[in-house]
């Protein structure tokens, strides 16, 4: 008798699905990302921002669909939303441009532009004169120090407390920095190649136009980011130059300008 030959369904755990990558629901989160739905992100992506940015939701659908095809889970045409299914938004507000990008109708990622600033000066913009640095200008100041660094668990740890100190929120924010941390983090653990990984400068380039707020990052602050960042790496310790440290040396010098 022969045996029968397994269906590509039978294979569906094994890829990377919407569910891993985004905070979604329903039938959705179950979905792998299929090569023409990340094909109709960057598409619609491209149009309204002009390119697709690192990290965004385009380039994270085409690295969980190349690798997707590349296991064999999913076919090169293959599609599991609509081409009504990937859209991005611009929204006007007060001195900025909301962007939110949704798939199947449910929004994964939100973030602003700011309006150009004319009355205040360079130090004001970076918070030194208004309150000291904010925590998520301690969050981008990370890329400087440490961009270059594939996002881990113990990262988005890290930025997930960070984030929930800046807003004062107990969960995440959809669209936020945390969320998308968490998606770059379950996604680098299914990829073998470095340079195929989401760094830490993709997440963290514009983490203060995903925080809704922000205030000037405390000594109680970087103790919050340091304790999730260590319980969550394996060796118990933080990353020189990492989320934690830069929160760290915010809170520092902020201690020292209010003295």
């Amino acid at each position: 008798m022969s045996q029968e030959q397994p269906k590509r369904e039978d294979f569906q755990e094994e890829a990377i699905t919407y569910g891993d990558v985004f905070n979604v629901q329903g039938d959705l989160k179950t979905k792998p990302i299929a090569p023409v739905d990340a094909a109709t992100m960057q598409k619609v992506e491209s149009h309204l921002l002009g390119k697709n940015p690192k990290g965004g939701v385009a380039a994270a659908m085409q690295s969980a669909a190349m690798k997707n095809e590349r296991d064999g889970v999913v076919g090169h045409n293959d599609i599991n939303i609509t081409a009504t299914g990937a859209s991005v938004k611009e929204t006007d507000a007060p001195g900025r441009q909301v962007i939110s990008e949704s798939v199947g109708e449910q929004m994964v990622e939100q973030f602003s532009k700011k309006a150009p600033l004319t009355s205040s000066s360079p130090v004001q913009d970076m918070g030194i004169g208004g309150g000291g640095i904010t925590i998520g200008e301690a969050l981008e100041a990370t890329v400087l120090t440490a961009g270059k660094k594939p996002v881990e668990w113990s990262d988005a740890a890290a930025i997930q407390a960070a984030e929930v100190r800046a807003t004062g929120r107990t969960n995440i924010v959809p669209g936020g920095v945390a969320a998308a941390a968490q998606s770059a983090a379950t996604l680098n653990a299914r990829i073998t190649k470095e340079e195929d990984k989401t760094k830490l400068a993709d997440i963290l380039a514009d983490a203060t136009s995903k925080l809704p707020s922000d205030r000037a990052a405390t000594r109680r602050d970087a103790e919050g980011v340091t304790g999730a960042e260590m319980r969550n790496d394996p060796n118990l310790t933080t990353h020189t130059g990492g989320v934690s440290a830069a929160v760290a040396a915010a809170a520092r010098l902020n201690q020292m300008i209010s003295n």
